[in-house]
């Protein structure tokens, strides 16, 4: 019978009939490199009629776990066939490597797939997408929920855990006051530094009071403090739910017939919700404190000449339009925080990842609000 395939470079093979025998000749390397060529050709080996078969492997000179799989898949096959194989003289590595393939059941090597960059750039913004619009849904459902808890404490007041909420208080405002401080202080100095800077060119050095008094009433004050909230607080809420979670805590609350809601997250929203504004107003006072050191020093002026300049910049119009912002953004950074929490599966790993979004999905929030109060009260003129 002729010759079914007379290729002999690195990784060939060929087949012929001796009787009732059918002799399957390997030649070369078998290595990975040649699987995309051999796979074909030895898929398409057939008894023929023969009632027995022959692997020859005294060709091989190199053979790896790609290239056993090819021998063991195709021995496999010719028995399932109903076929008598035999293996002739293949070197002892060789063969044991064979052996310890179909030992193993080792799977066929994957086929190399080629990287469409410009697909994987669009499906993983399309996948970035889908996620957010998820993320969206389920925290505006959650949010769905803390309103009809906060009905439910209105109805039934006794819900109220009042130890817990003043606890709380204590942890997110009183706790904060030293950082929130020191930072609010701080920007003040830089706000009057670079206002004066800027306004000197103009002869308008006496404006630096304006520019500091309206900015942090404004803007600086509630997003300062927002800020260094969501970084502190919101992570912590985030992490302590969670760690509860990893240690099946909620589990054991609802076991108990206890509503995690009204057990760990309504406590926390309330406290931030009192807190915020608080600290806002605290941050205020800090700020423009740094403020007017700064201008005495560079304005050489009076404390008291500061605070008339102040008093005629600003009026309770730019307090409020800062201080408003405030319970909104302290339901935006608890809510975020404590639904994190909840979501946390048992491991150590997703208390962080989760710790680590909730600070960025609270900031973002923050920021978007932000900008949406900022346009709100520009088209009304406030």
């Amino acid at each position: 019978m002729p010759k079914m395939d007379q290729r002999v470079e690195m990784g060939s093979v060929e087949t012929r009939a001796e009787g009732e025998e059918l002799v399957i000749a390997a030649r070369g390397d078998w290595t990975l490199p040649a699987v995309p060529d051999l796979d074909p050709r030895m898929a398409a080996i057939k008894p023929q009629g023969a009632s027995r078969a022959k692997l020859d492997l005294t060709g091989i000179s190199t053979i790896d776990s790609a290239g056993a799989w090819l021998i063991s898949r195709t021995r496999a096959s010719l028995e399932k066939a109903g076929l008598k194989v035999t293996t002739e003289a293949a070197a002892p590595a060789h063969e044991a490597l064979i052996d310890k393939i179909v030992e193993m059941g080792v799977p066929p090597p994957a086929k190399r797939v080629g990287h469409h960059y410009l697909i994987e750039i669009v499906g993983g913004i399309g996948n970035g997408l889908f996620h957010a619009g998820k993320q969206a849904r389920d925290l505006l459902d959650f949010f769905g929920a803390v309103v009809i808890g906060f009905f439910r404490q209105f109805v039934q007041p006794r819900r109220i855990r009042f130890i817990s909420l003043i606890a709380q208080i204590e942890q997110t405002g009183l706790n904060a006051m030293p950082i929130i401080g020191l930072i609010s202080f701080l920007i003040g100095v830089v706000l009057a530094y670079q206002g004066y800077d800027q306004l000197r060119a103009f002869g308008g050095q006496i404006f630096t009071v304006n520019l500091v008094g309206i900015s942090v009433l404004r803007e600086m004050g509630i997003l300062l403090t927002a800020i260094i909230v969501a970084g502190r607080t919101g992570s912590s809420f985030t992490a302590q739910i969670g760690t509860m979670q990893v240690n099946e805590e909620v589990d054991a609350l609802r076991t108990l017939g206890l509503d995690p809601l009204d057990v760990l997250v309504l406590p926390r929203v309330t406290a931030l919700m009192i807190a915020l504004p608080l600290l806002t107003f605290y941050s205020d006072m800090c700020a423009l404190l740094g403020g007017g050191v700064a201008c005495v020093l560079l304005l050489d002026m009076t404390p008291s000449q500061y605070l008339t300049q102040l008093s005629h910049a600003v009026t309770l119009q730019h307090f409020l339009v800062g201080m408003v912002k405030a319970p909104i953004f302290a339901l935006l950074i608890s809510m975020v925080g404590c639904f994190e929490g909840l979501r946390v599966t048992g491991s150590a790993e997703s208390v962080g990842q989760l710790t680590t979004q909730s600070v960025v999905e609270s900031l973002f929030l923050v920021i978007v609000f932000d900008a949406m109060f900022s346009v709100l009260f520009s088209f009304l003129r406030i």
